[in-house]
């Protein structure tokens, strides 16, 4: 069964839609983006949302204290890192911990081993200078042999209702990932889009 997480949820109405279309869990971005978030404001979002229902919080190269604070503040169920956070840094947490990378090439798959530690890795689009939200696929034949590595795999990266029936066919991921590719515009959420998006990861017979 594929989860499924929708990321960048900015408010109530796009929380509450994403939940009853089947989002396994929520991300709420807390760094420098259009869809960065208040802690207090996620916090009243995650209040509100169904219990099973995961928050998740991204941060990029942050104070590990700050990320604790928040965490608490939002009752955050896992922790996704961005960034160029270390392996010995993603250990100081007692939540989940979800490490993202960007791919550009198959090589970017060798620093994997040193982070054995991590609960699941989120695999995104190399673009330069952005950590994500990008909207652009890579090859997902990398993200297939990412699986050899016996975590959890979370796909990302440009995904959208167009391509994410495909994206599962290939990858076979735990889960998968979108942010821009159902949007409106940077922080609201196109309905019709996640609509179509879960219509088309449920034809698969897989969520």
């Amino acid at each position: 069964m594929v989860r499924v997480k929708i990321c960048g949820i900015t408010n109530l109405e796009d929380a509450f839609l994403a939940v009853k279309l089947g989002a396994d869990a929520l991300g709420f971005v807390f760094a420098q983006s259009p869809r960065c978030i208040e802690p207090q404001v996620a916090a009243e979002i995650i209040k509100a949302i169904p219990p099973f229902v995961s928050g998740v919080g991204i941060f990029v190269d942050e104070d590990e204290t700050w990320v604790k604070t928040v965490a608490t503040i939002c009752g955050l169920d896992a922790l996704q890192f961005h960034g160029k956070e270390s392996a010995s840094y993603c250990m100081q947490f007692e939540r989940k911990v979800i490490k993202a990378f960007r791919i550009k090439q198959l090589s970017d798959l060798d620093i994997f081993p040193g982070y054995k530690a991590v609960d699941a890795f989120l695999l995104d689009t190399f673009v330069e200078g952005t950590c994500g939200g990008t909207g652009k696929t890579f090859d997902w034949r990398i993200a297939r042999k990412a699986r050899e590595f016996g975590k959890p795999i979370i796909l990302s990266g440009g995904l959208n209702p167009d391509n994410v029936a495909e994206a599962i066919r290939l990858v076979k991921p735990y889960a998968v990932d979108v942010s821009s590719g159902v949007e409106k515009e940077p922080c609201k959420k196109d309905p019709d889009k996640l609509r179509a998006f879960f219509e088309n990861v449920h034809k698969l017979g897989v969520s």
